[in-house]
């Protein structure tokens, strides 16, 4: 996966609606830290950017956000 021009996805295709902006921010940041771990930890090279490759995962439904149930 390489990005020449990165263009950035819409939030409402990727969660429909459910999720807030600050738990997508989160759950990227999240993820990204895994990533990084994983290839400080295989030694391995990536072309991309940890946070690209989360964002995509997360555009293609790999991942979702869990959200609590909030009762007013």
């Amino acid at each position: 996966m390489t990005y020449e021009k990165y263009t950035q996805p819409s939030v409402d295709d990727i969660f429909a609606g459910k999720t807030s902006k600050y738990a997508l921010a989160i759950a990227v940041a999240k993820r990204a830290r895994e990533i990084t771990d994983d290839m400080q930890q295989d030694r391995g090279k990536v072309c991309d950017k940890p946070v690209l490759v989360a964002v995509d995962e997360f555009k293609e439904h790999k991942y979702i956000i869990l959200e609590p149930d909030i009762d007013d």
